[in-house]
């Protein structure tokens, strides 16, 4: 029997790398590898359907299956997981502490973006600021004019307006035109220099592992989609899909974990390694469901509660039933 030919679009993260040169396979699959970021990917992904696998937008995809019109099945490999602390930026001369944020402008690249979703959680549940308390200003970090790629219909106490069509949110920032910036990417342009701009957090590590050794939520950003056409065709593909996943992520680890020569462009990576594991058990970054239940499901009920969803969504239902349990010997 011949393999299955698919086109799978993923980052090109260290956990991914096992299967995109070749040590990892999919069972029963020739895939063609196209490593792009994350914008081109969700972008051709919810607008054109371009990809037979493809890593996911949380946010976008909770989205459209809420409203029944996903044509993706999701496979739970949590390829990109981050604290949010880091991605919030502030006009520091305006904002001293969390709850300033009431009554200010905030931009974002979209409005329903997972980063954007973890971000209005973590300042609502720990600081009392709720989306309807602050003014939405939506643009692109580097390019003016960012279309928001799915529609949606938010609720009337949300307060959203797009910026000016010839300016991005990291020149309005650096303008002083708002009051904050909350993105996956940091501000751009002459905003990364300002003095008067920064991260909301000053210790925004130390506040993230407060927050995780309190809730024991690690923010889950991405997961990966089968089409829907291929997996009725084929009904052996999703657990194909998540079994490689997660042997590519495992073989990851170990060669991170490898300290005969750091593998990583960066100093003190075991010191990391060994904090992260201590904070957070052995298996830091883990695939699965049973694993991440707690946290999808406090993502739900924001996503939902935020006027995101039309409905809310269970966990169960966000991923094929052949990837909800796994064999064992």
């Amino acid at each position: 029997m011949s393999k299955l030919s698919l086109s799978v679009a993923i980052g090109d993260y260290d956990r991914n790398r096992p299967l995109i040169d070749g040590q990892v396979q999919i069972d029963g699959v020739d895939p063609v590898y196209m490593t792009l970021s994350p914008e081109e990917i969700f972008f051709r992904v919810f607008r054109n359907e371009d990809f037979d696998i493809s890593e996911l937008s949380l946010s976008s995809y909770t989205v459209k299956t809420a409203n029944g019109d996903c044509p993706y099945v999701g496979i739970p490999a949590f390829v990109s997981r981050a604290f949010r602390h880091t991605s919030i930026y502030v006009r520091r001369d305006r904002i001293k502490r969390p709850e300033d944020l009431k009554g200010c402008r905030i931009g974002v690249p979209e409005y329903q973006l997972t980063a954007i979703v973890w971000a209005r959680a973590l300042l609502h549940d720990e600081y009392g600021v709720a989306p309807e308390d602050v003014t939405w200003v939506r643009g692109g970090i580097e390019t003016p004019g960012r279309p928001e790629k799915i529609n949606l219909n938010l609720p009337a106490g949300v307060k959203l307006e797009s910026a000016p069509e010839n300016l991005t949110i990291s020149d309005m920032l650096d303008r002083g035109d708002i009051d904050a910036f909350i993105a996956p990417r940091p501000p751009h342009g002459a905003a990364a220099s300002n003095p008067n701009v920064g991260w909301l957090f000053p210790d925004p590590t130390a506040t993230a592992k407060d927050y995780y050794s309190r809730t024991g939520i690690f923010p889950i950003m991405h997961l990966v989609g089968i089409r829907k056409t291929l997996v009725e065709q084929h009904p052996w593909l999703p657990a194909a899909v998540y079994k490689a996943f997660e042997a590519s992520k495992a073989a990851a680890i170990e060669h991170l974990s490898d300290t005969s020569a750091t593998k990583v462009t960066l100093p003190f990576v075991e010191e990391q390694i060994v904090a992260a594991r201590k904070l957070m058990g052995d298996d830091y970054w883990s695939y699965g469901v049973d694993a991440n239940r707690k946290t999808l499901e406090t993502f739900l009920q924001h996503h939902h509660s935020q006027g995101l969803s039309s409905r809310k969504v269970s966990v169960d239902e966000l991923f094929h039933p052949a990837t909800l349990e796994t064999f064992k010997i």
